[in-house]
């Protein structure tokens, strides 16, 4: 990586004109780029640092900057601004229809086009496509496809250059283009603010950036308004469903750098204009307390609350055998159907899942939730009852379908989640269902968690299972926590850890975990730690351990079977910088194999790959934040990247998708929720101090089904142990249930 010379040795500003060849190095986040660009100047390739995200090897580039002598680079070009231009010689032509960034023209068909038209190829696409035909194996449909796809090029590059002069990266002009088309340049000059809610990867910051751009006041009521939006939003993506309104001024006036009083004024205008719903909460000790939540989320809440409330107290019983059922004798039947019998605290489970409407099942590992879950499906199996399972995630509905033996869905799945997010299941149209059982229902946020009890119909029974010592959703709310808080729902938490779960080392240490003390690390099969204090080290270290050493002694899988787990995602040990060295050693560059750069991301086939967003319009029926799978194919010409998730569905993403893919080889310990890997590498350092806390180490130790390697510094191991997460989120679920169990 090369560093800009100092301000005081710059030269004067110049002009480059070049081809991009190749991308060196990116920095996603900050945009830094490092390439290399060919030049009519000589043979000889030149070195480009500094502002180039969102350019593409092929493109012809208008670049505005410095020379300047790196004392271990040598010669190299520091851009301020680019501009793509259209390329003037032949090879030029060649070199940019070939690149793929012409969707249809692959490197044979530009070989083929320049070879019969030359330096009149671009005029001829241009202003006479229909004579493509004269190219051999250019028929009408793909000319047709070459022709569409040059005119959205042609109308994107209006659109771009105009938002770059306004500060906006070439993906998200793209993403403004394809929301808004011909309006684009009219969104962003009037009502960029909106460019935040209608956009994905635009937030408040780089629309706020693009309304001082094009002359928006830094005082104006559009940008306060759209900021305590920002801030209850920001406020969501941490967990919490709202914000004591004291507490939104505050961090509202922060954000927007005006006065506490403008920001109250422009609350009050959103309040009555029905843009935030303020409610009257209690606080903990009882005070009533101004509570601002975004519209969506306090509809969710208030109509959760009312849902499992009306199924708990349902005259109707889908389940009518169990009222009166003789329990010895069933219990009997079932300990000859399974070969186990169940602990006091089990059939109390079981009892209370299949005669209460709505129960709670809660436990840590080891403590017989899966066989507790079993024995309640058998039982409703042999009354020839309905039974559904269902988990939020892929993976977590695989492993339900393995423990039961019965069929288990993703709740997104089961609902037919449609376009927009409008589930075809719901109050008016509800599954056909006896008994609903939903797993890993920690992972259960507000907004999924209503959409699926809405779909429950009156007289079914709902069991939730899950663990409440883990972390809570990604998304807001606590719905878990909140149930298991309320004096009205009925709940059964087991405790006894089982003889043989006793003898798993990862077991015994997620216990120990929980219970705020150190975990065994000596002496045990599945449970190491590889000490370390120097945080790249770490990292270095992490990767050897997950793609050399237990391969070569468990003879598992690096890519497969083995999940990196870092607690955060900046950092040199963080799951980012991971992802990179990981890559590197598990899908390398490799000379001739296609491969396509998004931002500070390469993509190659073979490479591991999460979902970060909800998609409605891909799949069959959407695809969720935290789909995994694998990239199986990439083509160029076509633009394409094709991905194999792990619930076997094959999902085709434009180039200009990509944005919604992030590397898996590691991830942070948040998103492995409802995951369970064979084998997980955690890296440990006091760099990630603020993330440190028992129930991210609990939950990390917790997905891992044989092995356990913690890497790093004792220190961050026993700051972790030591420190209680952070305080409840801002939740109201438990005082619409009723109240708190005390």
């Amino acid at each position: 990586m090369t560093a800009p010379a100092p301000a005081s040795a710059r030269a004067p500003l110049a002009t480059l004109d070049a081809v991009l060849e190749r991308l060196t190095y990116v920095n996603e986040e900050t945009g830094y780029t490092v390439a290399r660009v060919a030049t009519d100047r000589g043979s000889d390739l030149l070195t480009v640092v500094g502002a180039l995200l969102g350019a593409q090897p092929g493109e012809s580039l208008r670049l505005s900057g410095r020379w300047s002598s790196h004392p271990k680079y040598g010669r190299q070009f520091e851009v301020d601004s680019y501009t793509t231009v259209l390329p003037a010689t032949v090879q030029g032509i060649r070199r940019y229809l070939g690149s793929g960034l012409v969707k249809g023209i692959g490197p044979v068909f530009a070989e083929r086009i320049v070879a019969h038209f030359g330096l009149d190829t671009l005029r001829i696409i241009e202003e006479e496509p229909a004579r493509l035909v004269e190219v051999a194996g250019l028929g009408p449909k793909r000319t047709a496809k070459i022709t569409a796809a040059w005119e959205e090029q042609k109308a994107i590059k209006e659109v771009m250059v105009f938002l770059q002069g306004v500060g906006v990266s070439t993906s998200l002009a793209v993403r403004i283009f394809k929301q808004y088309a011909d309006a684009s340049i009219e969104v962003v000059t009037k009502e960029p603010y909106r460019l935040a809610a209608d956009v994905w990867g635009i937030g408040f910051k780089t629309a706020d950036t693009i309304a001082q751009a094009v002359g928006i006041p830094h005082d104006s009521p559009q940008r306060v308004m759209a900021g305590l939006r920002y801030t209850l939003s920001e406020a969501t993506d941490s967990g919490h469903c709202y914000l004591p309104a004291p507490a939104l001024v505050a961090d509202a006036t922060k954000i927007l750098d005006v006065p506490g009083d403008l920001v109250t004024r422009c609350l009050d205008t959103l309040i009555a204009e029905e843009g935030v719903v303020q409610e009257f909460l209690p606080d903990g000790d009882g005070d009533p307390v101004p509570a601002v939540y975004l519209v969506p989320f306090h509809r969710a809440e208030q109509s959760l609350a009312a849902t499992l409330l009306r199924l708990l107290h349902d005259r109707a019983d889908r389940l009518p055998h169990f009222t009166d059922v003789d329990w010895p004798r069933a219990l009997a039947w079932l300990r000859a159907r399974t070969g186990n019998d169940l602990a006091p605290e089990q059939e109390h489970a079981v009892r209370l899942a299949l005669t209460s409407k709505v129960a709670v099942l809660t436990g840590g590992p080891g403590c017989g939730k899966s066989f507790t879950v079993r024995s309640i499906v058998e039982l409703a199996a042999a009354k020839k009852a309905r039974v559904t399972l269902v988990a939020p995630t892929g993976r977590a509905a695989k492993r339900l379908s393995e423990l039961t033996g019965h069929p288990a869905a993703t709740v997104h799945r089961l609902l037919q989640l449609r376009p927009g997010g409008e589930a075809a299941h719901d109050r008016d149209n509800p599954l056909d269902v006896d008994l609903l059982v939903v797993d890993e229902a920690s992972m259960l946020d507000l907004i999924l968690a209503n959409k699926l009890v809405k779909a429950v119909p009156p007289g079914a029974h709902l069991l939730l299972v899950g663990d409440v010592d883990q972390l809570p959703s990604v998304g807001a709310g606590e719905v878990l926590r909140d149930l298991l808080t309320a004096s009205a729902i009925p709940r059964v938490r087991l405790t006894r850890v089982f003889r043989q779960a006793a003898e798993s080392g990862v077991i015994t240490n997620a216990h120990r975990i929980n219970a705020g003390r150190p975990p065994v690390l000596d002496g045990l099969p599945d449970f190491f730690l590889f000490a370390c204090d120097d945080t790249e080290a770490t990292a270095a270290l992490t990767v050897d351990v997950a793609c050399t050493r237990i391969p070569a002694r468990f003879g598992l899988d690096p890519r497969r079977d083995v999940q990196v787990l870092a607690p955060m995602h900046r950092g040199p040990a963080g799951a980012a910088a991971l992802n990179t060295l990981l890559q590197q050693r598990l899908t390398p560059h490799r000379e001739g194999q296609p491969e396509r750069r998004m931002g500070g991301r390469v993509f190659r086939i073979g490479d591991k790959v999460t979902q970060i967003r909800n998609n409605y319009d891909k799949g069959q029926a959407g695809v969720f934040n935290g789909t995994l799978g694998i990239v199986t194919a990439l083509t160029p010409e076509e633009q394409t990247l094709t991905v194999r998730t792990d619930e076997d569905e094959n999902l085709d993403y434009e180039f200009d998708e990509l944005d919604e893919l992030a590397h898996a080889y590691a991830m942070t310990i948040h998103r492995s929720q409802g995951s369970e890997y064979p084998a997980v590498v955690v890296p440990l350092t006091t760099s990630a101090w603020m993330m440190l806390q028992r129930n991210l180490l609990y939950t990390a130790v917790t997905r891992a089904r044989q092995l356990v390697v913690l890497v790093g510094s004792r220190r961050a191991l026993a700051a972790a142990v030591r420190t209680v997460g952070a305080g409840r989120r801002h939740t109201a679920l438990d005082h619409r249930l009723g109240g708190s169990a005390g």
